[in-house]
């Protein structure tokens, strides 16, 4: 499993998460990205902010109820092994 840094904007902080799975949904691309590598964890929706003058990917969490819940049924869907739960 892929293993991704971010920084943290708030705190300046480094975050690693491991990347479960990533998708792309009317041209904005998704990660669903885990704590831990191996089994129950907890776990979070990122999205692609990022505009064309980026030199690399801005991934902000999904907070908004209805995509959150919309793109977690996609995730379930695609990983049908896997329970997510809001």
């Amino acid at each position: 499993m892929e293993k991704v840094t971010f920084r943290d904007p708030d705190s300046g902080e480094d975050v690693e998460f491991y990347v479960v799975e990533q998708t792309r949904i009317n041209g904005t691309d998704y990660l669903l990205v885990s704590v831990e590598e191996d089994g129950d964890s907890e776990a979070f929706i990122l999205k692609d902010v990022s505009t064309g003058n980026e030199e690399d990917s801005v991934y902000e969490m999904v907070e908004s109820e209805e995509e959150l819940e919309y793109m977690s049924k996609i995730f379930a869907e695609i990983l049908e092994d896997v329970d997510i739960t809001l």
